[in-house]
C-alpha cells in the first residue's frame, strides 16, 4: 500500500484525478483534474448537471472503476494503487453505499438486508444482527425487522438502505441521489436522517444531488462542471 501524508482530520483526499471513456474512435474525458478533500464528520454535497461526471466520480472514489490518473487517499492510503482483492475489502470495510433505489434483496427481511455486508465480512453473526438491529432502530424502523422489501414504504426502504450502508462502520458513505426517488416528506426525512448520524458518530458523508436546498444544507457544496471540482 502506498501510504500519502495528510493531516490527521482528513478522511479523505483526492488529487488530480482523471478518468475517460472510450465511445467508438472517440474518446470523453468526463474527469479532467478532480481535487478535494473530505474531513471527518463532515457531510459535503456535490452539485452538477446531468451528465457532468458526479456518478462516475463516486464509482471512482468508492473503487467500483479505477481512476485512469490521479491519488484517492483514504485514510492515509492511495487506494487507487491497490489490488482488486484489497479494494473489495475496502468497499466491504471502509466504505457505505447509497444509490437512489435502494437495491433490496426482494427475498430477505429488513434484518436479513442490513445485515448482509456484514455476513459477507464474515463477522460473527450475533454481533451483526445486534448493531442491524440497533441501526434500524436508529433508523426509525424497530417495528419493520421482519418485513420484506415489497412491504415497506419507499421512505421505509431508503432508510433501510442507509442502515445497510453503515452495518460495517465504514469511514466514509458515499450516497448517489439519495432522495432522489422519494417525494418531498420522504427525501427531508432521510436527508435529516444522514445529517443526525453524521453528527452524532462522526459519519462522513459524500452526497451527490441536484438538489440545491439540500445542498444548501451541507457542510460545503462542491460543484463539478466540465471534468472540474
Amino acid at each position: 500500500m502506498t501510504a500519502g501524508l495528510i493531516s490527521p482530520e482528513k478522511i479523505l483526499e483526492v488529487r488530480d484525478v482523471h478518468k475517460h471513456f472510450r465511445m467508438g474512435n472517440k474518446t470523453l474525458e468526463v474527469l479532467k483534474g478532480v481535487n478535494f478533500y473530505l474531513n471527518k464528520g463532515e457531510i459535503v454535497s456535490i452539485l452538477g448537471v446531468s451528465g457532468s461526471g458526479k456518478s462516475t466520480l463516486l464509482s471512482v472514489l468508492g473503487t467500483l472503476d479505477r481512476p485512469d490518473q490521479g491519488s484517492i487517499i483514504l485514510e492515509n492510503v492511495n487506494i487507487a494503487t491497490l489490488n482488486e482483492s484489497m479494494l473489495a475489502t475496502v468497499r466491504n470495510v471502509k466504505i457505505g453505499f447509497i444509490f437512489q433505489f435502494h437495491y433490496l434483496l426482494p427475498e430477505f427481511t429488513t434484518l436479513e438486508n442490513v445485515s448482509m455486508p456484514g455476513f459477507i465480512r464474515n463477522r460473527p453473526r450475533n454481533e451483526v444482527i445486534e448493531r442491524a438491529r440497533k441501526l434500524l432502530d436508529d433508523v426509525g424502523l424497530s417495528e419493520r425487522l421482519d418485513h420484506k422489501p415489497n412491504e415497506l414504504s419507499g421512505g421505509e426502504l431508503q432508510r433501510t438502505a442507509v442502515a445497510r450502508a453503515l452495518i460495517n462502520d465504514p469511514v466514509l458513505v458515499l450516497a448517489d441521489e439519495p432522495t432522489g426517488n422519494l417525494d418531498r416528506e420522504n427525501g427531508d426525512s432521510v436527508y435529516n436522517l444522514m445529517l443526525e448520524l453524521s453528527r452524532n458518530s462522526q459519519k462522513t458523508f459524500l452526497v451527490v444531488t441536484h438538489n440545491e436546498s439540500i445542498a444548501a444544507r451541507t457542510d460545503r457544496t462542491l460543484t463539478l462542471s466540465d471534468g472540474i471540482l
